[in-house]
């Protein structure tokens, strides 16, 4: 019985759903080789360590205006594309609503994956948060100084190669998720601005 109960006890985490009224933290990517993906699988496992928040984790083709505005946080995650944000991610940028503020106050922040160091990842970065505070997003970067603008992974340069990306940049986008989250609760905990 005690077995039953730690093994109940483990996972139960993964089958406790948040509240369904509360703030909604949407986290947007795109990816091509995986690595993105594994990103924002990470800010979505960090974002779910915060009680009282709604995750939802959408591929950018997939996203939506309806989804953008029912969310009260917007993580977007992306490939480094010759230096800067592929054109599939500024599209879904491009296409949000301007027209009476609607994602005034949300808060915004950003996570890349780059095949090499200085590939332009921080570019990358702040192009997408430059576009939130074009539309008076408030912006969040990570937990730590060596990741204020967000996450970023190096996923093609030794000796940061291979299928999987490395637990250091996963932790940066683990910790960018959980803040992000944290902050969403805090600033709309009822899920109303």
């Amino acid at each position: 019985m005690k077995t039953i109960f730690l093994l109940w006890l483990a996972l139960a985490p993964f089958f406790i759903l948040p509240a369904a009224d509360g703030p909604l933290v949407l986290i947007v990517y795109q990816s091509q080789t995986g690595h993105t993906r594994q990103m924002a699988e990470a800010v979505s496992a960090g974002a779910r360590q915060v009680d009282s928040v709604r995750v939802r984790m959408i591929p950018v083709e997939k996203a939506s205006e309806k989804d953008i505005r029912a969310a009260r946080a917007i993580v977007l995650g992306c490939p480094v594309y010759n230096g800067a944000v592929p054109p599939a991610m500024q599209g879904f940028i491009n296409s949000w609503p301007f027209e009476g503020q609607p994602l005034r106050d949300k808060i915004g922040a950003a996570f890349v994956s780059a095949g090499g160091i200085s590939a332009g990842q921080e570019s990358t970065m702040l192009q997408m948060l430059r576009s939130m505070l074009v539309f008076n997003m408030i912006i969040v970067g990570g937990e730590e100084w060596n990741s204020a603008f967000g996450a970023a992974a190096i996923t093609g340069e030794a000796p940061f190669t291979g299928e999987t990306v490395a637990p250091l940049f996963l932790d940066k986008a683990r910790k960018l998720g959980r803040r992000v989250a944290a902050l969403t609760r805090r600033l709309y905990g009822n899920g109303k601005p």
